[in-house]
């Protein structure tokens, strides 16, 4: 099996902390989405004896910025060019571009899943981001995305805003998590290269909010979504059981995937590779090429550090075993001692022929992958 992610790189508004690649001008919309038309067909050998697609993502930028007919339009060509089993196709959203009628539209196009980039339902929070949408925006399309039928519905939060206390945080999870979502990203605030909110840290008008502070905003998430009845399935991601995000999730099982349009990631099940961060560069070598992807050559150590990195992300963990068939190495044997001192400091739990990481070790999880990495 495999899945689609599509790139659509345009934005109302540049966000305070986001590095993604996206443009605020829209003046390349419509040949943009003649040339993503243009790539999956172009590029619809990628995936191989994976072919059969089961997942679409939208992603962005922002895709709720695209019309529903434009949307159709991809959709169509998805349609003609692979073969298809689709269990989940997402569209990332944001509050202020939704109404009942566009919701019905993108509904009836085969959107099952919503994925609305709330960030905060506290205004002073959303005004210091640069978000276009408030508060009582976002309560309103929680509810007509339901009217609407999406019965499979993500909320996007970020925890870290520098506060005096965890007051806004608590607040912000106790409403998320009386929605009723299903499904809930959450990420640290953090300071991105060549992001407003760098530039103002540089400056020394804005200070992020401490480690032990960011953690403690964590714990909490990881307490009050379990409380409810979440998986913590990865560790930015929380969900009822029965509604995991099916494309994200092979993301992290390793599962192939086609990325299209500018800075999309693509992987076939051995190799990595990426498109051109770049709009207008990206158009032009569609046009000229028939692609503008560029192939990366993992060596055995970095394929090996790629899985160790991803794999214990999730709840499902480091699998030894998958492990010798993708790199012919034996975890265990070469990374006792690590895996030891690592056990022993509980930040790792291992279970037969399974590496965890424990509630401990999430708050680590990069350190503790570096520790294991060839």
């Amino acid at each position: 099996m495999a899945g689609i992610y599509i790139h659509i790189p345009f934005c109302k508004q540049a966000c305070h902390y986001c590095d993604f690649h996206f443009s605020t001008s829209l003046d390349l919309k419509t040949k943009l989405i003649d040339m993503l038309n243009k790539e999956l067909i172009t590029r619809r050998e990628y995936l191989g004896r994976a072919g059969i697609v089961r997942t679409i993502y939208f992603g962005g930028g922002t895709p709720s910025l695209l019309t529903p007919l434009e949307l159709g339009r991809i959709m169509d060509t998805i349609t003609e060019q692979y073969q298809l089993d689709l269990q989940e196709i997402t569209l990332e959203a944001n509050p202020d571009d939704l109404n009942p009628m566009l919701l019905a539209a993108y509904k009836s196009i085969g959107i099952n899943r919503l994925s609305l980039g709330i960030q905060s339902f506290h205004d002073e929070v959303l005004r210091f981001y640069n978000r276009a949408h408030d508060q009582s925006q976002s309560l309103r399309i929680i509810e007509m995305a339901k009217e609407a039928g999406f019965e499979k519905l993500s909320i996007d939060l970020i925890y870290g805003y520098p506060y005096p206390n965890h007051k806004l945080w608590k607040k912000d999870l106790e409403i998320a998590l009386s929605k009723n979502p299903g499904h809930i990203s959450s990420y640290a605030l953090t300071l991105e290269p060549k992001t407003v909110l760098e530039n103002w840290a540089k400056k020394g008008v804005f200070s992020p909010a401490s480690e032990d502070f960011v953690a403690e905003q964590y714990e909490w998430l990881l307490d009050q979504t379990e409380a409810e009845g979440y998986l913590a399935y990865e560790i930015s991601n929380f969900a009822r059981p029965t509604e995991l995000a099916l494309h994200n999730s092979n993301y992290w099982k390793g599962v192939p995937y086609l990325g299209i349009g500018p800075s999309a990631h693509s992987f076939d099940g051995q190799h990595r590779g990426h498109n051109i961060p770049n709009n207008p560069k990206y158009i032009k070598e569609m046009q000229k090429r028939g692609t503008a992807h560029t192939p990366e050559i993992l060596s055995a150590e970095e394929s090996a550090n790629d899985y160790i990195l991803t794999s214990l992300r999730t709840i499902w963990g480091l699998d030894r075993d998958i492990f010798y068939d993708k790199t012919g190495r034996d975890i265990y044997q070469e990374k006792i001692k690590e895996l030891d001192w690592l056990s022993q400091n509980q930040w790792i739990t291992i279970k037969d022929k399974n590496i965890y990481l424990s509630r401990k070790g999430k708050l680590l999880a990069d350190d503790i992958a570096s520790r294991l990495f060839f």
